[in-house]
């Protein structure tokens, strides 16, 4: 197991690494995401559990991971994404991340029965596993670092979140490259090392969690 004085090492040196800002036009974006909303909701608010919401999440985010969709380098078990990203431009993808980090994200609600072990993960990690606190890199409220990458988690749907923590525990969501390196970069090598110690059940209390974080 890594030490946690390793994990506060580590997780300080990405912390404090920025993130290309995306230099999306916001209004650009909005003529362009009608097709998003199909599966994303109108401004990017999902109603359908299986896709993510995108309103409030960061533009950096956004547009990275369109260019991993787009580069075939994010792995969609749905097959949706990499068709849906291949005619973007870079400019597009800018402009998509945009108007989706200037939406407003609305509400949803937790499962009364998981939330509170959820919150404690969240909050306080589990030392004995060498499980750091997701609010370290996600904040408080889950609103995320943009600046470093992290993405905002709060008021995704719990059905959504605990797809991707399986993927990234089964080492599924990004490709690797030919030394081995994820094409996540290390956010992802952090997020795979962390979900593989979730159990099934943390990874349900911390979904629920996060889909009633406000």
């Amino acid at each position: 197991m890594m030490p946690i004085m390793r994990w506060a090492g580590l997780m300080l040196m990405v912390c404090s690494a920025p993130m290309a800002t995306a230099a999306g036009d916001a209004a650009a974006g909005g003529a362009k995401a009608a097709v998003c909303f199909a599966c994303h909701g109108a401004n990017g608010n999902s109603v359908n559990e299986q896709w993510p919401t995108l309103a409030g999440q960061g533009a950096a985010y956004i547009t990275a991971q369109l260019k991993h969709f787009h580069d075939k380098t994010r792995i969609d078990a749905s097959g949706v994404m990499p068709p849906m990203a291949a005619a973007l431009s870079d400019q597009d993808m800018q402009d998509l991340g945009a108007y989706f980090s200037q939406q407003t994200t609305n509400g949803l609600d937790a499962d009364p029965s998981y939330w509170q072990a959820g919150q404690k993960l969240y909050r306080g990690g589990d030392r004995a596993r060498s499980i750091p606190a997701c609010i370290a890199c996600h904040g408080p409220v889950g609103r995320g670092i943009p600046s470093a990458g992290f993405p905002m988690l709060r008021a995704q749907h719990a059905v959504y979140t605990v797809q991707q923590l399986g993927e990234y525990a089964a080492d599924k969501r990004y490709t690797r490259n030919e030394k081995g390196e994820s094409s996540g970069g290390p956010n992802a090598e952090i997020m795979h090392t962390i979900a593989s110690r979730l159990t099934a059940q943390d990874i349900r209390n911390l979904a629920s969690y996060l889909q009633g974080m406000r």
